[in-house]
């Protein structure tokens, strides 16, 4: 009998592009806006609703600066972050793990 119990998924990270975004930013110290605009695909003004979201939520931390005369933005994984998207590969992995019988194991044929 399968255990219906499974882990509280985090759906600030569930999003599909949130999840994304702090993918990227958990293998780099920072990014800039462009970088994660172009390795995201999104638009401009969804990129910068989600990273507000995460902001928001303490996930990431946004510097707004100028590199010579143009506006740079760069992006951080902050602590707090780092955890919840530790947490969330846990719960998934978890939640994965509980689908290898059901995937895995041949299922008996009815007569």
């Amino acid at each position: 009998m399968p255990d219906n119990t499974f882990p509280q998924l985090d759906p600030l990270i569930h999003a599909p592009a949130r999840l994304h975004i702090l993918s990227l930013l958990a293998h780099a110290t920072t990014l800039d806006f462009l970088y994660l605009l172009h390795a995201t695909q999104l638009t401009r003004g969804n990129l910068s609703s989600h990273l507000s979201k995460l902001e928001q939520a303490g996930y990431i931390q946004i510097e707004k600066t100028f590199r010579g005369k143009y506006p740079l933005t760069l992006c951080r994984l902050t602590d707090t972050g780092r955890e919840a998207l530790r947490t969330y590969h846990q719960a998934m992995q978890s939640i994965l793990d509980g689908l290898k019988p059901a995937l895995f194991t041949p299922r008996k044929k009815k007569p």
